[in-house]
């Protein structure tokens, strides 16, 4: 049978089912076929916060969402154009973000009365009017995938289990999509157990010849190669390129790279990354608990390594006094926080920037630290990277500010070449500094950088006070001299405002806008896609976006000021606005939400309409 091929410049799936049909690994594969492919992706992973929700109920839904297109995009779509349902529960949870006449594969078996009754439906939505606005596609998948695999060796169960194989290979052919990989992926994942090898790839299969037979789907779909810079990319997340970033931090300091950590929503990726790459150097440590974490990677410090923890917003909480340590101690430490939504434990597996406040100001006493963040999953390399270079080079903690949608986010990502990144070596104290040619200072500072000096424990004659009583200035002795304070105080200050970071960045294509949207962290894509829209309709606006957040660049004052409005849209209820209007005293419009989920273009672009209409 001949179909028809149709051409697409951009295509939105999204894959959802009960939480142990697989989606997440099925949305993943769709999305490593895609990369292979040369197409610009960006996708949206969602999952319930339990580990097994009951099944076949709306809370136990996962799904996955990939938006690929054939020119560069900032977002995992706004609504998809294709939703795989594998149960009713699926179809229920995700069926208000379809637009009408959207496409909707739905798995008929799993639409019993027992699931039915599950989620409230009354009756089966696929034989009333319930679904009339869109384009449904029935499809038996359980019995098909174990009817395909009748004659493999596996039981029932595990040929069940094996439909989200056939429904991945029905949307492989559906968007002609290069399936080798997932084929060699399936070799390597079962490869102890072979039937499960062969019973899965017959799934795909099947899956994939159902497409290239059935009457169900007449057209077939292509979407080109998106144009990039030339390079060597991969599609990567971004727990994995900030795993990678602090890996190359440490190759290009020559330091040993220490991470202290305790398991937590969503940042584990991170330990489970680092943890495979001891032959650079890295060595990872799962601690009883936060506090044993970051007191371990502060200690790697001390020691002459790259220390580092990593943990979610509650865990930065019980690492703050550790924190605070180490700005009295004046060491380099970093502290990745993947925020989640809070507070308390919150919503573990959904988004939100609710813990900026917390990293500019949640420690007792003036403990000021540096604070960056990424924008995007593949950004997160580079942000890793930056964070590294500004705690070796002015010997304070860095908090990086990740977040649940950027870190299981995915994207292409350029691989650098290594030279092109930036030289971290750092010199140790070897030698006494004082005056007499004999003595050692450990606060005499860098009259440059204003660090002190980085003695490693046991070098000769290097001998001094460690602790986080007060010291004095220069000789390091415990001081409860008032002035000695308040000038430490004001030093440590000092020294982070002084951070020579990269002034703040425009866009603004026609230079005639009159309102400016200010973002941080992973707002970076929703923003830029509604100013781009706003664009494409004629409307002017301008757009920035910061990475450094402590300290800030030094030319965003006035570029706050050249505007007649600020809206800064956050996933919170307004914290980066709170430190605008302080700081440089502009009435920041602040567009907040809090709803686990980030920003879509859309909405952001009907909002931004709304302020240039009254401007």
């Amino acid at each position: 049978m001949t179909k028809q091929i149709r051409q697409l410049d951009r295509v939105v799936i999204r894959f959802a089912g009960d939480s142990g049909d697989g989606m997440q690994l099925t949305g993943d594969r769709f999305t490593s076929e895609t990369a292979q492919l040369g197409n610009d992706i960006s996708t949206l992973p969602n999952f319930p916060a339990e580990i097994r929700a009951p099944a076949g109920t709306l809370p136990g839904v996962s799904s996955f969402q990939v938006h690929f297109a054939d020119y560069d995009i900032l977002t995992p779509g706004d609504a998809p154009n294709v939703l795989v349902a594998m149960n009713p529960a699926a179809l229920k949870a995700n069926l208000h973000d379809l637009p009408r006449g959207a496409d909707i594969i739905v798995n008929t078996d799993e639409f019993t009365k027992r699931n039915l009754a599950k989620v409230g439906y009354q009756a089966n939505p696929l034989e009333d009017d319930t679904l009339a606005g869109w384009v449904v596609h029935p499809v038996a998948l359980t019995s098909m995938t174990v009817g395909a695999l009748a004659d493999q060796a596996v039981s029932k169960k595990d040929a069940e289990r094996a439909k989200n194989m056939f429904a991945l290979g029905l949307l492989s052919w559906m968007y002609s999509r290069p399936y080798e990989s997932t084929l060699r992926f399936l070799e390597r994942k079962f490869a102890k157990r072979p039937e499960l090898v062969a019973a899965n790839i017959a799934a795909f299969k099947a899956g994939w010849n159902f497409g290239e037979t059935t009457d169900s789907f007449s057209v077939r779909y292509e979407v080109k190669p998106a144009k990039m810079h030339p390079g060597t990319y991969r599609n990567i997340t971004g727990n994995a390129a900030l795993s990678l970033g602090l890996v190359a931090a440490g190759v290009r300091s020559g330091l040993p790279v220490f991470l202290g950590a305790y398991p937590i929503t969503p940042a584990s990726d991170i330990l489970h990354e680092l943890s495979k790459h001891k032959r650079f150097g890295v060595t990872t440590m799962q601690a009883e608990d936060e506090i044993a974490a970051v007191g371990a990677a502060l200690g790697a410090s001390y020691g002459g390594a790259l220390g580092i923890t990593t943990t979610s917003g509650p865990g930065v909480a019980l690492k703050s006094e550790t924190i605070s340590l180490a700005v009295a101690l004046e060491l380099p430490l970093l502290i990745v926080d993947v925020q989640r939504a809070g507070p308390s434990t919150g919503m573990p597996t959904k988004t939100e920037q609710a813990d900026l406040n917390m990293a500019l100001y949640g420690r007792h006493g003036e403990a000021p630290v540096a604070v960056i963040a990424p924008k995007s999953p593949a950004d997160c390399f580079h942000a890793a990277i930056e964070a590294a270079r500004i705690a070796l080079t002015y010997r304070t903690p860095v908090l990086l500010l990740s977040d649940n949608y950027v870190a299981n986010g995915s994207e292409p990502w350029l691989l650098p070449e290594v030279d092109s990144l930036p030289d971290l070596r750092v010199e140790f104290a070897t030698e006494p500094n004082g005056e007499d040619g004999k003595s050692f200072l450990p606060y005499l500072r860098d009259p440059e950088t204003m660090a002190r000096p980085w003695a490693i424990p046991g070098t000769p004659g290097l001998e001094h006070r460690i602790g986080g009583l007060e010291k004095a200035d220069k000789t390091g002795d415990i001081s409860y001299d008032p002035a000695n304070h308040d000038f430490m105080v004001r030093t440590r200050a000092a020294r982070i405002e002084t951070i020579p970071v990269p002034e703040v960045e425009v866009e603004d294509p026609d230079g005639d806008a009159r309102v400016l949207v200010l973002g941080w962290g992973s707002t970076y894509g929703p923003i830029g896609a509604a100013c781009r829209g706003l664009r494409q309709r004629g409307l002017s606006i301008a757009q920035a976006h910061l990475r450094h957040l402590a300290p800030m660049p030094a030319n965003l004052g006035e570029v706050l000021r050249s505007y007649e409005r600020v809206v800064i849209p956050e996933m919170n209820l307004g914290q980066l606005a709170q430190v605008i209007r302080g700081r440089y005293l502009v009435d920041a419009i602040a567009y907040n939400q809090v709803r686990g989920l980030p920003f879509t273009a859309a909405e952001l672009e009907t909002m931004l309409e709304e302020v240039l209409k009254n401007v």
